[in-house]
């Protein structure tokens, strides 16, 4: 009889160890009305049901200030939680992420070392000082505006097509392993060196006014001089001198493990430049294909 009591007792609290801890109540009212999340329909999310989910999760301008429970999350592709009142984000169980937008928070730090299939990572408007992307070799746009960032390493980012970084406190800038990238704005930093020598220059367009540049090192300098933006005192040449050049890290002599992207074809078949507003695929050199659509 006592046996049989305490199993009752007990039952219970086990039931409760199995939901997911989320203490914001918008959060939760977001996760508990969504249907392909809350697969009972019962209010509580169980942690079976938050590992089994693998689609997006959208709390978009939800006055959200706390996001706790999104580590149960495991599957998890797409997290769309801008213009919040985030001051932590942890995504670092969410491996599968490939598609981060937390702009506009009030963020002080972002770690996206363990995401690395990320795809899309749009953190304009928060208060990040460092932003370390150096693990997620599969990032193709990266939109840091408006930040507090002091520099910013690519070298190891040979995906990349698309870089906002302006409005930032950004001293050096080193695109050059960025062989196909195509859009770069970092007008209104403090850049005092900016190479943009990745052989991609009819490409590419380059905003860099507002900055404190001397010397801009270029491919080509009657295209960069005719079709890109300076500030009027910005010179440019194929080789700047520069006394410190920028300190990044090279994944070229490193292991050629990673994928790199062989071309972009909208769904007919058509290669193109054209990135925003249109499904899109994305063919790597491993005979993987990714769709996706950015949304600008």
């Amino acid at each position: 009889m006592k046996k049989l009591l305490l199993i009752l007792f007990c039952l219970p609290m086990i039931g409760f160890g199995q939901n997911v801890n989320i203490p914001d109540a918008n959060f939760k009212t977001y996760l508990l009305g969504n249907s392909l999340i809350n697969t009972n329909g019962d209010s509580e999310i169980q942690i079976s049901e938050a590992n089994s989910f693998s689609g997006i999760i959208d709390c978009l301008m939800m006055n959200i200030s706390d996001l706790t429970g999104i580590e149960n999350f495991t599957a998890l592709t797409a997290l769309s939680c801008g213009a919040n009142q985030l001051t932590s984000l942890d995504v670092s169980n969410n491996t599968a992420l490939t598609d981060l937008y937390c702009n506009y928070n009030q963020l002080t730090s972002l770690d996206v070392s363990n995401n690395n299939d990320l795809f899309v990572l749009h953190c304009q408007g928060n208060q990040l000082t460092s932003l370390d992307v150096s693990q997620n070799t599969a990032l193709t746009y990266l939109i840091c505006h408006t930040n507090q960032l002091t520099s910013l390493d690519m070298s190891n980012n040979t995906a990349l097509i698309y870089l906002d970084c302006y409005v930032n406190y950004i001293e050096c800038l080193d695109i050059s392993n960025n062989l196909i990238l195509t859009d770069l704005n970092c007008r209104d930093n403090l850049l005092t060196q900016l190479n943009t020598k990745n052989g991609n220059w009819q490409n590419m367009d380059v905003e860099a006014s507002s900055n404190n540049l001397t010397c801009v090192e270029v491919d080509n300098i009657g295209y960069a001089s005719n079709n890109w933006i300076f500030d009027s005192f910005t010179t440019l040449s194929t080789n700047c001198n520069y006394t410190n050049p920028c300190n990044t890290t090279s994944s070229i002599n490193e292991e050629v493990t990673n994928k790199n992207l062989i071309k972009t074809i909208n769904i007919l078949g058509v290669e193109t430049k054209c990135y925003k507003n249109q499904p899109l695929l994305y063919i790597y050199n491993d005979g993987t294909v990714k769709k996706r659509i950015v949304i600008e």
